[in-house]
């Protein structure tokens, strides 16, 4: 039995278009969070007052507020000379500030559950702060960051669709303008294309998790 004619053009702009770019803006996402969040988060655990406070309001910022509020304000109100006029990396940028919060703050968890005695066998083996962090005592809290990543993965690839709101042609948004493409064409199949997009989300987002829960109870 052979597939509406209509079926095939949608699948391969939901893909090719839709797709393609909801992997880019997490890609882009899950790099920036990850490297800035672990930066953050390191620094957080230096006992020294000015930096941990700055670090914090950043965290408290940036995990605090909705990211439709910071998509918009990344991509509406900031001055024209630094505004992120595309909306594929202003949306990969406002998952980036949330997400490097949350990072930062497992980061700084993970850092400080690595036992003391590390610290001091870095040291006596002539290490400073940053040999002895980056030698020692990060590749022992990235194991136990390995879990939060990949929920947090998650949480980006679902978050993904809020670029919809200011024409990000991500899943959600390239689905739409499937349904009113057919809708203008009279034809109406809202609900098979949006059930479509549900899968896929769902097919993407459930292995993830059980992934995380894998590697939470093996690695922490």
């Amino acid at each position: 039995m052979s597939l509406p004619d209509w079926v095939g053009p949608v699948a391969e702009y939901i893909l090719e278009v839709g797709l393609v770019n909801t992997l880019k803006i997490s890609a882009l996402a899950l790099v920036g969070s990850t490297v800035i969040g672990i930066l953050l988060g390191t620094l957080l655990t230096i006992n020294f007052r000015p930096s941990r406070a700055l670090i914090r309001l950043y965290i408290e910022v940036w995990r605090g507020l909705p990211i439709l509020v910071t998509l918009f304000f990344l991509f509406f109100l900031l001055p024209p000379e630094i505004r992120i006029i595309d909306p594929l990396y202003a949306a990969a940028a406002a998952l980036t500030l949330w997400g490097s919060a949350q990072v930062a703050e497992a980061t700084r968890g993970a850092v400080q559950s690595i036992p003391r005695e590390q610290h001091e066998a870095a040291s006596a083996l002539g290490f400073g702060w940053i040999g002895r962090h980056a030698f020692v005592i990060l590749p022992q809290a990235i194991r136990r960051l390995l879990p939060p990543l990949v929920s947090l993965l998650v949480n980006i690839i679902q978050n993904t669709t809020i670029a919809q709101v200011i024409g990000a042609p991500e899943l959600l948004e390239a689905s739409e303008r499937q349904v009113e493409r057919l809708t203008f064409e009279g034809q109406e199949h809202a609900i098979e294309i949006y059930g479509a997009v549900m899968v896929l989300f769902f097919l993407i987002s459930f292995p993830l998790t059980r992934l995380a829960a894998y590697l939470e109870k093996r690695l922490i």
